[in-house]
């Protein structure tokens, strides 16, 4: 893998900005990754995502949500452009040829193996770490 970005936050905007950047950098060549930890894992499996403080008002939500998904990015919800919907974006990215991967020890630590969603790997501990040494590592972005 050419380029493998951390995502461990569960805010929103962290979702968007790092597949984001792994469906660019997959647009361009190069094969990319995004690795699911910590609360961003927590968030997938059923928990609450929230938004960065200084996007938490609802006219910065929806500009942000109608402007990644008119660039390329489909977060916005089908029905309504004024919500998101994550794991659309995980099935684009997917689609995408970006490999989107669950933190084994996270997802052992925090027990949520059965409910993580379809699109994301569940790589071995020395899948990850392979993963880890070979590939640029983006620590969030």
């Amino acid at each position: 893998m050419d380029l493998l970005f951390l995502c461990r936050d569960a805010r929103e905007d962290a979702v968007i900005g790092n597949i984001a950047m792994a469906m660019r950098a997959s647009a361009a060549g190069k094969t990319s990754g995004v690795l699911f930890t910590g609360e961003a894992l927590a968030a997938l499996a059923g928990e609450a995502f929230r938004w960065s403080p200084l996007f938490e008002g609802r006219p910065a939500r929806i500009a942000i949500t109608r402007r990644a998904t008119a660039a390329g990015f489909p977060v916005a919800a089908e029905r309504d452009a004024r919500w998101t919907d994550v794991p659309r974006l995980l099935g684009a990215a997917r689609g995408a040829g970006v490999r989107l991967m669950a933190c084994p020890v996270w997802t052992e630590i925090l027990d949520v193996a059965d409910r993580l969603p379809a699109p994301l790997d569940r790589p071995s501990q020395d899948d990850v770490l392979q993963e880890l040494t070979s590939a640029r590592v983006i620590g969030g972005y």
